[in-house]
């Protein structure tokens, strides 16, 4: 019942190696993996890849990073990919002020299309937030509310925060809108107290576990490219600060991603 709800299989350090990865996925005991675009093109490949392999859904949207690359055809063309029955969600969306490669302003335009795209299509979200959880959280608020009788069931579970690095207060206002709220790698990093702090205290019913693979290898494989059979290492530690049974976290994690991606 072990799920990954955030890699990036599409991206050039995977290249040659898909079949590889996935047999070590589907040998570690992975059932389903999200992998969400960051362009149009890396968009159509996540869909690509969903045709590919059964355990493959995607997500299609533009990462805050490469908001320079949206220009006015760009919604139609991720509306186009959204059609496909493997899409699942909206992502990966938000706002990143820590790298600020695209300017502010244009960031919050493009997050707030996506966001009514979403709604259009009743589709969850999958949320990046770096350095800028205020605005993130005010943005999504305002969304939120639109999508109360509108959107009942979306508005109910919107989506997830994805790769969380906030506060408990942060934690806290999220889940009480009803946001997961996805956590990766760094958990595992004996350094990260505040990060395993906060994860004690999440109840499993709103955590979804992550690789943000090729990114943000967990310990003690640090240094090495990731990869989705590595959730696992996720899984353990939040089954450890828990004090819970691994395949305990595994079923509640697994059934989190399923009533938020409908998969």
């Amino acid at each position: 019942m072990l799920t990954d709800t955030h890699c990036h299989l599409d991206f050039d350090r995977f290249e040659g190696e898909r079949y590889q990865v996935m047999a070590r996925a589907k040998a570690e005991g992975l059932i389903r993996l999200l992998n969400p675009g960051i362009t149009v093109e890396s968009s159509r490949s996540a869909v690509n890849l969903a045709e590919e392999f059964a355990e493959v859904y995607a997500a299609v949207g533009v990462h805050p990073n490469d908001g320079m690359s949206w220009d006015w055809s760009t919604i139609s063309e991720l509306r186009d990919l959204a059609s496909h029955p493997k899409v699942v969600a909206i992502g990966e969306i938000g706002l990143d002020y820590y790298r600020d490669r695209t300017p502010r302003n244009l960031q919050i335009k493009i997050f707030q299309a996506q966001l009514d795209l979403a709604a259009e299509l009743d589709l969850p979200i999958v949320v990046h937030s770096r350095d800028a959880m205020e605005d993130v959280q005010a943005i999504l608020s305002e969304w939120q509310k639109n999508l109360e009788y509108s959107h009942p069931r979306l508005a109910d579970l919107p989506g997830v925060l994805h790769s969380f690095s906030g506060t408990e207060m942060d934690a806290e206002n999220i889940r009480k809108s009803n946001f997961l709220i996805g956590i990766t790698g760094p958990v595992t990093f004996h350094n990260a107290l505040d990060l395993q702090e906060l994860v004690m205290r999440l109840p499993l019913d709103c955590i979804l576990i992550e690789t943000d693979s090729p990114f943000l290898t967990p310990h003690p494989k640090r240094g090495k490219r990731n990869e989705p059979a590595r959730v696992r290492l996720v899984a353990e530690k939040i089954a450890e600060l828990h004090q819970e049974a691994y395949n305990t976290v595994t079923h509640i994690t697994a059934a989190n991603a399923a009533r938020l991606f409908r998969w």
